[in-house]
């Protein structure tokens, strides 16, 4: 990939942002929830409903962006991303209440939903066709590397999560400063971009929502509640449960391979193969009270088929929704993320009602249904995928 020196600044940018936004402000919740519980006694429905919050304002985010197209420059949007993770982090710092810690949870789970489509926008017009699918690879780690870091720094923090927020958010205020100037000010659009229902009737498109929301209900399990279950049922210590955190950040990485392996083996199969490696990943967290080696089996088997799998919806949007690439990042990840808002409350009261192994199965069962309703015809040329990409998967 050979890039100038504005393209990498924008990758390295995008980059930073991805893993501020997603890895910080967003999945950070998930590994210092235990902590949080404790000191301000929450329950697990509380602590439900506030992970739901931050999907929930996602879903906004994403909304907000599709109004907003054409009228606020990738630049803009993109600041505003890195501002509300940094000024949520930074209300989760003082938190003293569900309600204040839910209020700063939702406006970092807003961050979140500003940061895809002006990024796919900023590197579809800043590089060539293609460079894009190797940069976005790239961008795609930002995730999981966000997650190691959390995870990193959650170690030698021993437990403070407090000023672990007040680092992530101080690192927040840097990259809002950088991303001012790496992004570009204007995208140039040759197609139309008004947005019509008859859309959601092609071909392919509600299978592909339908699916998605499952695979983001499924992935709460491990996501808001992976950490606590950790903890409570296996007896992980903190730092123990930190770098479980760090093995599933790591796997994770692999998800910049996705546009090679859908390119080899085709993008139904690598679905059809994530979305069972999520099942795995939540059914083998029932084992780690058993063994601790399981235990983080499970959490690196989950963290690869999630990247893996959220990139391939990314890809079959964008085979989906050609002329639109922002709808084509937009709507399965605003399907996965209204998932992720209503399986995340629900994996609480289920938990709270069941217990951890029903709670498990049931959510691995909805990956299952997921890898049922993934779209299946259309299939596109080996390869043609990867080189149409032009957004993030998550």
């Amino acid at each position: 990939m050979s890039l100038n020196r504005r393209s990498l600044n924008l990758v390295a940018a995008a980059f930073a942002l991805t893993a501020l936004s997603y890895g910080l402000a967003r999945f950070a919740y998930g590994l210092l929830l235990p902590q949080i519980r404790q000191d301000l006694t929450l329950s697990v429905t509380a602590a439900g409903w506030i992970g739901g919050s931050a999907f929930a304002a996602y879903c906004v985010g994403i909304v907000a962006t599709f109004a907003c197209n054409g009228k606020v420059s990738p630049r803009g949007l993109t600041v505003m991303a890195s501002a509300a993770a940094t000024l949520g982090m930074g209300l989760v710092v003082v938190a003293s209440s569900g309600l204040t810690l839910g209020c700063g949870v939702a406006l970092a789970g807003l961050s979140t939903g500003l940061t895809s489509p002006p990024l796919a926008s900023a590197v579809a017009a800043r590089l060539n066709d293609a460079d894009r699918p190797r940069a976005n690879g790239f961008i795609n780690a930002g995730t999981a590397a966000g997650i190691v870091f959390s995870g990193l720094a959650a170690i030698l923090a021993a437990g403070q999560w407090r000023q672990l927020y007040a680092l992530f958010a101080l690192i927040g205020i840097g990259v809002t400063i950088w991303l001012w100037f790496a992004v570009p000010r204007r995208v140039e659009r040759d197609v139309a971009q008004n947005f019509s229902l008859a859309m959601l009737r092609r071909p392919g498109v509600l299978p592909l929502c339908a699916s998605a929301f499952l695979m983001g209900l499924a992935s709460t399990a491990i996501w808001t509640f992976g950490a606590d279950i950790l903890r409570s049922e296996a007896n992980f210590s903190d730092q123990s449960i930190a770098w479980a955190w760090i093995v599933l950040g790591a796997a994770g990485i692999s998800g910049c391979m996705t546009g090679v392996f859908t390119g080899r083996f085709g993008v139904v199969r690598i679905q059809h193969l994530a979305l069972a490696g999520i099942a795995l990943g939540t059914l083998g967290l029932s084992t780690a009270s058993i063994s601790a080696g399981s235990g983080l089996v499970a959490m690196c088997l989950f963290g690869a088929a999630y990247i893996v799998s959220s990139g391939v919806y990314l890809l079959q949007g964008i085979r989906l929704f050609a002329d639109r690439p922002d709808l084509g990042l937009g709507i399965p990840f605003l399907l996965l993320a209204l998932g992720q808002t209503a399986g995340t409350p629900v994996f609480g009261a289920v938990l709270e009602a069941a217990g951890v192994i029903v709670a498990l199965c049931v959510f691995a069962a909805a990956a299952c249904a997921a890898m049922v309703l993934c779209p299946r015809d259309g299939e596109s040329p080996r390869g043609q995928m990867c080189q149409s990409t032009e957004g993030l998967g998550r």
